[in-house]
């Protein structure tokens, strides 16, 4: 039996939300088989617990957020893909701020404490949602698209018509069968254009910015020390993002992903169409490990 994931120890850790600007102190700890991924805001006394899902995402500017009997969770989406990188499914995040902390701007510092507080395996048989049939949602020139594959694998292309992009078109495609996320994909920052910052703050975004979370690009290039983590960063920061905003799903995907120019609305709309027909996907265990896509035997190491 391919089973589920939970974490082995309590881990904590403080920094600050991104848009709010807010200290922000976050607790991940274990849960038992068939919980979820549930995030509970520690600093509302008698709020609910809840647990991820597509249709509690109600904002989606610049981030993916949780929004639930008017409690917010936001930023998920470096955590979600974390998650998604270890195969956690079951945990209760606990956070005392409107939004996760952003640490780097990466989902490396969430994977080191996930690494600190160890993984260990459930009696639980680890549930997947198969793709059947293509799903897609277009708006303009941008798409995003789910299609059946045994495995899974993520495609994506941006375009920024910017000096600080060697190219405007950046692509990256990106098979789990052969490629290790904690190593080509957690380490990716998020980006943004020092011309923008002062629209998003006076609009109550980004107050918590910096360049030692985000790469901070001015008319021309790279502002940070040491300039880019890969020479593609930006692209696979936006594929960090997606596996993120497709973990909301609360199952890993058998599918291929791609996109086109897209953002967290898009992922968001993609996983709704994907959930709105029966049709489009089933609910599947695997009972002998050797029938689970090789894309999932490249989860890290558990700790007993």
């Amino acid at each position: 039996m391919f089973q589920q994931r939970t974490l082995k120890s309590t881990v904590r850790a403080v920094g600050v939300g991104l848009h709010s600007g807010e200290r922000v102190t976050l607790v991940m700890k274990p849960a038992p088989a068939e919980h979820g991924i549930v995030f509970r805001r520690s600093d509302l006394p008698g709020s609910e617990s809840f647990k991820v899902g597509p249709d509690l995402v109600n904002d989606t500017r610049l981030s993916s957020t949780l929004v639930k009997d008017g409690v917010r969770v936001g930023t998920i989406e470096h955590l979600m893909s974390a998650f998604a990188g270890f195969g956690i499914d079951n945990v209760l995040v606990e956070v005392d701020a409107p939004e996760m902390p952003i640490m780097d701007g990466s989902a490396a510092p969430f994977i080191y404490l996930l690494q600190s507080a160890g993984v260990v395996m459930q009696n639980a048989p680890k549930r997947f949602v198969r793709v059947l049939q293509p799903v897609h949602v277009v708006e303009g020139d941008k798409w995003v698209k789910l299609e059946p594959f045994d495995g899974y694998k993520a495609a994506l292309t941006i375009d920024f018509k910017h000096p600080a992009f060697k190219k405007s078109l950046q692509s990256i495609t990106i098979d789990f069968a052969n490629t290790n996320y904690i190593s080509e994909i957690a380490r990716a920052r998020t980006f943004g254009f020092i011309h923008e910052v002062e629209y998003m703050r006076m609009n109550g975004l980004a107050r918590g910015g910096s360049m030692d979370n985000a790469i901070v690009i001015d008319e021309y290039r790279v502002l940070n020390d040491g300039g880019l983590r890969f020479d593609d960063e930006f692209v696979r920061h936006k594929l960090l993002d997606a596996i993120g905003d497709l973990y909301i799903l609360g199952h890993p995907l058998i599918a291929a992903f791609s996109g086109f120019k897209s953002g967290h609305a898009m992922n968001n709309k993609l996983l709704r169409e994907l959930l709105a027909d029966p049709d489009n996907f089933e609910l599947v265990t695997f009972d002998d490990d050797s029938q689970v896509p090789s894309s999932f035997h490249a989860l890290p190491p558990l700790t007993i």
